[in-house]
């Protein structure tokens, strides 16, 4: 089986995460292929050691969806590739994989992925989402959205995203260290949001404000991901870190970890923070609410609820050792179930039906 994974932009969040899992996992099972931005090196570098042939269509600038050549370019990678498959793992992706399709005579089975519960426009529904053999869903609530919004449930899969649970795992052994490099006392409670800086989807501002609403003065908050070094207050415990590598690290020195969305599918940051063992608080956002459930595996809020977020961080704050390893005990047993093993071989079953 001839595998095609088409992926666009640059940069490093849940998609891009999820591109690189899953290509890891499935190029020990299928001849795998990933068309990608000739500026998107670190994409490159990280999937360097597996067996995995590379595809370069677009260059990456504001005008990116305007050059006629980055769809030339794929239009030609597809018909030369004899692919039996090709997977878009977003809707930028989708969009340059569903204007060229057309001119294709021999056409590939289509799969496109949605990863957000945000309701895409009649004309995306009919002329982009339309063209697609299956549509994965990474949650319930994501797949709830798309049929409600009129597409085929015969061409629907929900298939959740995975977290490597061999790189995010409880190891406290880091602790000591990383408070250190960071500057925080080792007795101190450490918060951690782990985002890219998106305040209208991930709302990071009113987590801000809702963590200084705590005044705790042996609390800090970490905000983790692209463009969060600029939100600083040091003097008041927010520290932001800006785009890691040790995110794993940061989440191991960390005692709580709080997503304060109003959009997401399945938030990998969530889990991956369940599989080290943090007490964890969430709105229920997307599918959150499928597997986090309040006061046994960690706390969640109403979406948009700040008041009702600062109230679980009280509590979460004041929790006993015994509660708290209660809930991070069950929280590591819940990311147990997403490995990106289990969500590889569900890609894999769905190809198979898909070709035969």
């Amino acid at each position: 089986m001839r595998l095609l994974s088409v992926v666009d932009g640059i940069g490093w969040g849940g998609t891009k995460e999820q591109v690189f899992l899953l290509a890891r996992e499935l190029s020990n099972h299928v001849d795998f292929h990933l068309a990608l931005s000739f500026e998107y090196t670190q994409m490159v570098q990280k999937l360097s050691p597996y067996k995995i042939s590379f595809h370069f269509f677009e260059h990456h600038n504001k005008y990116n969806r305007l050059n006629p050549m980055n769809y030339y370019r794929l239009w030609k990678i597809i018909k030369d590739g004899s692919f039996n498959i090709v997977i878009a793992n977003s809707p930028h992706a989708l969009d340059f994989v569903s204007l060229v399709y057309p001119f294709l005579t021999k056409r590939p089975k289509l799969v496109a992925v949605k990863r957000s519960a945000r309701l895409p426009n009649p004309l995306s529904l009919r002329f982009k989402y339309g063209r697609v053999d299956r549509l994965v869903a990474v949650s319930e609530k994501v797949a709830e959205v798309m049929l409600n919004a009129g597409f085929p449930p015969e061409k629907l899969r929900v298939i959740p995203s995975g977290i490597d649970t061999d790189r995010f795992r409880k190891n406290r052994a880091v602790r000591t260290a990383k408070r250190q490099e960071l500057g925080i006392p080792l007795n101190s409670k450490v918060f951690i949001n782990v985002a890219n800086w998106n305040p209208p989807v991930k709302g990071q501002d009113k987590l801000i404000e809702t963590f200084l609403k705590l005044d705790c003065k042996d609390c800090f908050l970490l905000l983790v991901g692209l463009d969060t070094q600029d939100k600083s207050i040091p003097e008041k415990g927010v520290l932001g870190l800006g785009f890691r590598e040790d995110v794993q690290d940061l989440l191991n020195a960390s005692d709580f970890f709080v997503l304060s969305s109003f959009l997401e599918g399945l938030p990998n940051a969530l889990l991956q923070a369940m599989a080290c063992g943090l007490v964890v608080i969430s709105t229920l956002a997307g599918g959150v609410g499928s597997f986090l459930v309040d006061g046994v595996n960690g706390f969640t809020v109403p979406v948009g609820n700040f008041q009702a977020m600062l109230e679980k961080m009280k509590i979460a704050l004041h929790l006993s050792e015994e509660d708290y390893n209660n809930i991070s005990e069950k929280a590591i047993q819940t990311a147990q179930k997403f490995s990106i093993q289990s969500t590889a071989k569900k890609y894999l079953e769905l190809f198979e039906e898909l070709i035969k």
